[in-house]
Parts: C-alpha cells; structure tokens; sequence
C-alpha cells in the first residue's frame, strides 16, 4: 500500500511539474520575456523570472558540458533508486508522501537535464533584502519533502520495546 501511494504521489508531483514547466516555455513564453511581475508589495513578492539550472541545488555544480548533465541525472536517478527502497519499507504516511514529493520532483529535474541540458526555475521571491533562489515546482517537492521527513525523523514519538517487536 504505501509504495501504491508514494509512487501516487510522485507522479501527481511529475505531472504538475511537467506541466507547469510546459506552461512557463510554451504559454507564457517566459524565456522570450525574462520575467514577469506577480504580487509586489515592496518588501516581499512573487514573480517569475526564467532561469536555466545547468546545476543542483542553488547553481551548485554547474557545468555545459553534454557528460555533465548525463553525470547529475544519473545521480539523481541512484538517489531516486534508493528513495523508492525507502517508499517500499515506509511505515506512515508522512513519510510515504514526503518521498514521494521528492521522488516525483527529482524525476522531473531529471527529465528538464535530459531534455534540455538544464533544468527550468521560474519562480521567483523575496522579502526585506533577502532573495530565494530561483526554483520550481519539483523543487519545491523536494525541499518540502526533506523537510517533511527531518520533521518526522525529529518528533515522531519514540517507540517503547513492546511497541518496537
């Protein structure tokens, strides 16, 4: 049941990925513009703005070259393998959502490396003088499942020994 649902879960986050990507290129034609204004309250807002990650997290590890993409999708793909053992042995929910987000998420991060030889960020925040990097829905999965599971991993009440066996 739980790998049923947790694969459930990263395709949902795959698609909408996918698709909002499909949106960003094709609909909005965001590269063609470069950015676009959504809610700008001064001090904090929201806009898309069209950057290509040749990367990982935070532009880490960047590079143009064809074997370079190859490399990170491959290791992406060996995290997905060992997060999808994980998924089979997962046992609450949280849990099995929270990898699925990540999963669905690297897959389509995976898919823009292959298909385009960067990944497509889009979304764009700030707040005071503080500014996020640039990232997107697959992203966020991601992030919001790690967190998920750290929050997991720290307060999930501790198992007694009957309750352990």
């Amino acid at each position: 049941m739980s790998l049923k649902f947790g694969l459930g879960i990263a395709a949902a986050t795959l698609v909408v990925d996918q698709l909002s990507k499909w949106w960003i290129l094709e609909g909005l034609r965001l590269p063609e513009i470069g950015r676009l204004p959504l809610l700008d309250f001064g001090s904090f807002g929201l806009q898309f703005a069209m950057v290509w990650n040749r990367g990982v997290t935070f532009g880490l590890l960047a590079g143009d070259a064809p074997w370079h993409r190859l490399l990170l999708a491959l290791l992406a793909l060996a995290v997905v393998g060992f997060l999808v053992h994980w998924l089979r042995r997962a046992d609450n929910r949280l849990t099995v959502v929270a990898l699925g987000a990540v999963i669905g998420g690297a897959v389509g991060n995976v898919i823009d490396r292959l298909r385009f030889g960067a990944v497509v960020d889009f979304i764009d925040t700030w707040a005071f003088d503080w500014h996020w990097y640039v990232f997107n829905i697959a992203d966020a999965g991601i992030v919001l499942g790690v967190i998920a599971l750290m929050a997991d991993a720290l307060f999930r009440p501790k198992q007694t020994g009957k309750e352990a066996a």
